[in-house]
C-alpha cells in the first residue's frame, strides 16, 4: 500500500479508533503550476479484478492504485473465491469463483455492486450482497428482474440493498433497461460467458457506452468473446472459459478531468500516464477544454492544460455523466452561460448531482440553472464560505477546483469522500501550488 502522506494545512482529522479521518477541508485560493500522475482508473481496475477472478490460473494486474471503490472490488473477488498477493507493483492474483461464505460487502460501490452480483449469480448457493452509506439508496432494480428471468432466486428490498441470489445462472434471451446505467449491462455481460447456455441481451436506451466498450475489451483481453449490434443487442456463448492474463491499468480520466480543469482555470498542469485514445469515456473532457478555449498540449502519454481567457460553452455529457463535476467547475469559469446537457444522468449517482451542483455552486456565488436536461451554468466570481460535498467524491473536487480561484478560503465539509476514487486529490493540489 502506498505510504500515508502528510495532512496539509485547512484540514480538520477525526482520529476515532486510530484510524485517520479527513471530516473537513479549506481550500484557500491560489495558482497551480506542475506535472504528476493520477490514479489509475478504478473503472479498468475493478473489471480486471473481476475477470482475473473468473480466470482458473494465475493473473497479473500491473500499476493499480487502491482507492475505497478499488479495495472494494479486491475485497470481493477474495470473498468469491481468488487468492490474492502483492508481488512488487503487480497484484498476482490466482483466480476460480468458489465463494467463501454467503456474504459479499461491496463497500459504497455501485459499480463493484452491478459487477459481482451477477457474478454471485453463477453460484449454486445464495449469496447475501450488502453495502453501505450512499449505495443503499442507489436503484438496483434494472438488474435483478434480468437475473430472475435468466434462472437465478433473487430476494431484495424494492430494488435496494441488501438483496440474495442463487443460482446457478443460465442463458436465454433477456432486456435490460440501460437508461439509468451501463454498469447493469457489464455486469451481465462479464458474468454470461461462464453461463450454461447461450445468451441474446437486448439493451433498451443504452447510456454510457463508452464504458460497454471498456467492458468487452477487458473481457477479450482475457480470452472471452462478446458478440455486439450497436450497442442494443449482445450475443453471449454459453461454457466460455476466461484464460488468465497480464493486463497494465491505465490512469484515470476522471481524475485526469479535474487535474485539467484546475489547471485551465487555475494555472497549468501536466497530468501523465493517461492517453488521448483510451477507452474511457471521460476523455471527452478534451473537446470541452477546446471549445472553452482552454490552453491545451497533447503529446503521447501526457496532457497539459493552461489558462487562458474562457468562453461558454456547451456540451452534451450523457454518455459521460462523471465529467459533470469538472465540467461544472470549467463552466463557472468560462465568461458568459455554459449548456451542459445530460442531466438525467445525475439523480442516482453518489448523490443526486445536478442539485448537489446547483446548491453548493450557489453558496459560491454562481448560479446554475436547471431545466428538464439541461444545465446552464452562468460564469463569474467565486466568493469563499462554507459548502458541503454531499458524500460524493466528485462533488468534494468540483468545489475545490473553484476554490482555487475565489476570493476568499472555501470550506468544504465532508471532503473525506474522496477516498472513494481519488485519496490523495487534496494532497496532489496542495504540491502544484505556486510558492
Amino acid at each position: 500500500m502506498p505510504a500515508a502522506r502528510r495532512t496539509p494545512p485547512g484540514r480538520k482529522i477525526d482520529s476515532t479508533n486510530n484510524i485517520p479521518r479527513i471530516l473537513d477541508t479549506t481550500v484557500p485560493p491560489g495558482s497551480l503550476r506542475g506535472a504528476l500522475t493520477p490514479p489509475c482508473s478504478k473503472s479498468y481496475a475493478q473489471r480486471a479484478l473481476a475477470a482475473a477472478l473468473l480466470a482458473e490460473g494465475c493473473s497479473e494486474l500491473h500499476g493499480i492504485d487502491f482507492c475505497d471503490d478499488t479495495l472494494s472490488a479486491l475485497r470481493c473477488i477474495e470473498t468469491l473465491g481468488a487468492r490474492v498477493v502483492r508481488s512488487g507493483p503487480a497484484l498476482r492474483i490466482e483466480g476460480g469463483l468458489r465463494p467463501r461464505g454467503g456474504r459479499l460487502f461491496t463497500g459504497e460501490s455501485g459499480l463493484a455492486t452491478r459487477l459481482f452480483t451477477p457474478i454471485a449469480s453463477l453460484w449454486h448457493e445464495p449469496v447475501r450482497i450488502e453495502g453501505e452509506g450512499t449505495l443503499l439508496a442507489r436503484p438496483m432494480g434494472a438488474l435483478l428482474e434480468p437475473l430472475r428471468t435468466l434462472g437465478v432466486a433473487v430476494r431484495d428490498r424494492g430494488g435496494r440493498l441488501p438483496l440474495e441470489v442463487c443460482g446457478p445462472m443460465r442463458g436465454g434471451a433477456v432486456t435490460v433497461d440501460g437508461s439509468l446505467s451501463s454498469q447493469f449491462v457489464t455486469g451481465l455481460l462479464l458474468a454470461l460467458p461462464l453461463a450454461a447456455g447461450e445468451t441474446t441481451v437486448r439493451v433498451t436506451d443504452p447510456v454510457s457506452t463508452p464504458y460497454i466498450d471498456m467492458t468487452l475489451a477487458t473481457a477479450a483481453r482475457f480470452g472471452v468473446e462478446i458478440c455486439r449490434n450497436g450497442y442494443e443487442e449482445f450475443f453471449v456463448e454459453g461454457m466460455q472459459r476466461y484464460a488468465p492474463a497480464t493486463m497494465e491499468i491505465e490512469g484515470d480520466w476522471s481524475a485526469a478531468a479535474m487535474l485539467l480543469v484546475a489547471g485551465a482555470t487555475a494555472g497549468e498542469v501536466c497530468v501523465r500516464n493517461i492517453r488521448t485514445l483510451s477507452k474511457q469515456a471521460d476523455t471527452a473532457v478534451i473537446r470541452a477544454l477546446e471549445r472553452a478555449g482552454a490552453g491545451l498540449v497533447c503529446e503521447a502519454g501526457s496532457v497539459t492544460a493552461a489558462r487562458r481567457p474562457l468562453r461558454a460553452f456547451e456540451f452534451d455529457a450523457t454518455h459521460c455523466p462523471d465529467l459533470f463535476p469538472a465540467l461544472a467547475a470549467l463552466a463557472a469559469a468560462a465568461d458568459g452561460t455554459s449548456l451542459l446537457r445530460g442531466v438525467r444522468r445525475l439523480r442516482h449517482k453518489e448523490s443526486d448531482r445536478a442539485e448537489a451542483i446547483r446548491s453548493e455552486y450557489g453558496r459560491l456565488g454562481i448560479e446554475v440553472v436547471i431545466d428538464d436536461d439541461t444545465m446552464a451554468v452562468r460564469g463569474g466570481a467565486v466568493r469563499g464560505g462554507r459548502v458541503s460535498a454531499h458524500g460524493d467524491h466528485r462533488i468534494a473536487m468540483s468545489l475545490a477546483l473553484s476554490a482555487l480561484r475565489s476570493e476568499a478560503p472555501v470550506t468544504i465539509t465532508g471532503a473525506e469522500c474522496v477516498r472513494k476514487s481519488y485519496p490523495s486529490f487534496f494532497e496532489d493540489l496542495e504540491n502544484l501550488r505556486t510558492r
